[in-house]
């Protein structure tokens, strides 16, 4: 198979990075993603339909909604694929500032918002107190021992964790070798820390999500530049290892006795369709509403669980459980886009502004480094030049930023 020489494997500098399309699929992706683990939560948890039978109620769905948790591989997939290529060309203080100003402000309006839902109708959901829902502001309450006020929140604690790990290739400038040995270090790390029984290890780790996240990085890797045996072999190992820790992840999601196979199965597939986007099989699909429909995935995500399932406990009685979910959908959707026009974009804006602000003062301040000794060094591995590619953030408020 012949591919286009699209960058050096040593790290340097790709072909001239003219405007490329908009990855449109990876933004379909995020939505499929996304429903999946709304309708997981809908039409297979039981939290907000009291004792009523979902598997009966949603016979027709729910052997395939119980495992919309998947969507959150999904997730740690493309998160890998684009946190590397929102990244490159990018210094660690730009790096920081991009993430912050991208998820703390929906972040903290979802958080009011459901905490106030929860806390004045507590039946689906009841917390502590109100210091639970200011804790939960950091988005560091996992590390706190805090409860979490919404049960997805959990997933947030592990990008960040991603974003720290990921930090320390960022600090020395991203490129191609750097990737590479951050994925080969953190695959090592994380197929040993089941075995040293270690909790530092293990939270760092992340043995049951490393994968998504390694394979992720890969597949841009293999977008960027082109497909090789050792990018396939990155992917084949990540592979083998998300494929192994599927059954605890069966385990963990299961109100009942559930197949392993069809998770096997949609893990495959989503690896499949990765590696789709990496091949640029998938660039021909241009369809401009899929844009506003990926940048509604993370407030739909961040909204959708105890508010929703509050909703249903109310209306469960009075309205069909089909009409009530679909209907329910609906009206988060249009929330989402309303969290999305008018608390991201504008919020999200200013708090960028404001952290450039400080991270420009830091480098005002900051006395530089004398004169170093004449010495004779090895050349430097070149920083391959940042490009503006696919519509996503490799240069200021881009979308992979959404």
């Amino acid at each position: 198979m012949r591919f286009a020489n699209r960058g050096e494997i040593d790290g340097g500098r790709p072909a001239a990075p003219g405007k490329t399309p908009r990855l449109y699929a990876l933004d379909g992706l995020r939505l499929v993603a996304a429903l999946m683990v709304v309708l997981y939560h809908y039409t297979y948890l039981t939290g907000g339909w009291g004792t009523r039978d979902t598997r009966r109620m949603f016979s027709a769905i729910e052997p395939i909604t119980r495992y919309g948790w998947l969507g959150v591989e999904v997730f740690f997939l493309i998160s890998g694929f684009v946190i590397c290529m929102s990244a490159w060309g990018r210094s660690l203080g730009d790096f920081v500032v991009s993430r912050a100003s991208r998820i703390y402000p929906a972040y903290w309006v979802a958080v009011a918002l459901t905490g106030t839902v929860v806390m004045t109708w507590p039946q689906v959901r009841s917390l502590a107190g109100w210091e639970t829902v200011v804790t939960n502001f950091s988005m560091l309450q996992h590390g706190l021992g805090v409860w979490d006020v919404d049960g997805v929140y959990w997933t947030l604690f592990v990008e960040l964790k991603f974003y720290v790990l990921f930090a320390l290739v960022v600090a020395r400038g991203v490129t191609y070798r750097r990737c590479v040995l951050f994925c080969g270090i953190w695959t090592v790390a994380a197929a040993t820390a089941p075995a040293v029984n270690n909790k530092l290890l293990d939270l760092w780790a992340m043995p049951l999500y490393a994968p998504y996240f390694i394979a992720g990085i890969a597949f841009y890797l293999m977008h960027r530049f082109k497909p090789t045996a050792l990018l396939w072999g990155i992917v084949v190992v990540s592979y083998l290892l998300a494929n192994h820790h599927v059954a605890k992840r069966v385990h963990d999601n299961a109100n009942h006795v559930m197949a392993l196979f069809p998770a096997q199965l949609g893990v495959l597939a989503a690896f499949v369709v990765m590696s789709l986007v990496a091949l640029r099989k998938l660039d021909r699909v241009q369809w401009p509403w899929l844009a506003t429909a990926g940048a509604l995935t993370f407030p739909l995500y961040l909204l959708h669980q105890y508010i929703g399932m509050t909703v249903i406990y109310g209306l469960r009685e009075k309205v069909s459980p089909p009409l009530l979910v679909t209907g329910l959908i609906a009206v988060m959707l249009g929330a989402a886009w309303l969290l999305h026009r008018y608390v991201e974009r504008p919020l999200g804006k200013w708090l960028r502004k404001a952290l450039l602000k400080g991270m420009e003062e830091v480098r005002r301040n900051t006395p530089e480094r004398g004169p170093r000794p004449a010495v004779q060094e090895p050349a430097q591995e070149p920083v391959a030049a940042p490009r503006q590619a696919h519509g996503y953030a490799e240069v200021p408020r881009a979308a992979a930023d959404r």
